[in-house]
């Protein structure tokens, strides 16, 4: 199994001193992706803000299990496995920035550039979340691709987030998923609410693989749905299409035009956020 990493503090911040030095190691962290409660007044300014929608997803019952989150960068889903009592959860990230699939235009500068981004300290966002918590999660370094039972067990839930437009080959990460996966996935993506409103019925996906995005392929509803299903799962249920807010250090969109793009999902989804849907599935294979 890989090294994990960390050590837990059963107890969460409760004196003022404590919330002090906690409100310092947040501003000091260069970013955040997740916006999460980590104290009474002190909440991380996250690019992204799921506290709003977490209820969307179709979670099952995940009370005394093993559960991992894959792709879990600060935690969010990790930590809300663990409030809803799994017995144990493990969060998995990559280990450095050179693991990502970049586009090609990006390869040879694009880990460095996040790195700058992020900070030296890789996780950190997670490991002061963690302490600030008093949780056990446990954060194991391996890329998605790299899942194996053999590595890492098998677990009865599985929950992955935001991740497969930023994978080259998102159907193999999903293979190595459902080999992980004893019980249940809760597969909360990115997709193309446009493609979705006009071709409701067909699996479709947009192509990028050149923008500083790091974005691969975006499905609509469909397309998401049937990416799983070649995979080898079998969809048990899926939400709406529902929009996670942009967090506090989220950059504005630049430009006019771009805001007004906005106003659509504004009115669809209640949000100006990014279009996603959740899938709940069990492997078939």
């Amino acid at each position: 199994m890989d090294e994990i990493t960390g050590s837990a503090s059963r107890h969460p911040v409760e004196s003022g001193g404590r919330a002090e030095d906690l409100r310092d190691q947040v501003r000091a962290r260069r970013l955040w992706y997740h916006t999460m409660d980590l104290a009474p007044g002190v909440v991380t300014p996250g690019w992204f803000d799921l506290r709003p929608i977490v209820h969307r997803l179709p979670w099952p019952e995940v009370r005394g299990r093993r559960c991992l989150d894959v792709a879990t960068y600060d935690g969010f889903l990790a930590f809300e496995l663990e409030r809803r009592g799994a017995r144990e959860v493990v969060a998995l990230d990559l280990p450095n920035e050179e693991d990502w699939d970049w586009p090609p235009e990006m390869r040879a500068t694009g880990p460095e550039r996040l790195a700058a981004l992020t900070g030296p300290e890789r996780g950190a966002g997670f490991r002061i979340a963690r302490e600030a918590l008093g949780s056990l999660v446990q954060r194991v370094e391996t890329s998605v691709y790299d899942l194996k039972p053999e590595r890492i067990g098998t677990f009865d839930v599985v929950v992955c987030g935001s991740l497969l437009l930023h994978l080259q080959d998102p159907l193999r990460a999903l293979e190595a998923i459902r080999s992980v996966c004893d019980g249940l996935l809760v597969s909360a993506e990115t997709i193309r609410l446009g493609l979705s409103v006009l071709h409701p019925g067909r699996a479709l996906a947009e192509l990028d693989g050149s923008s500083e995005l790091c974005q691969w392929w975006v499905p609509n509803a469909a397309g998401h749905r049937r990416m799983l299903h070649a995979a080898g799962f079998e969809v048990e249920c899926a939400t709406r299409p529902y929009a996670v807010p942009f967090g506090p250090s989220h950059p504005a969109p630049p430009g006019a035009r771009a805001r007004l793009r906005l106003w659509p999902r504004r009115l669809m989804l209640g949000h100006a956020g990014v279009p996603h849907v959740a899938v709940r599935a069990r492997p078939r294979l």
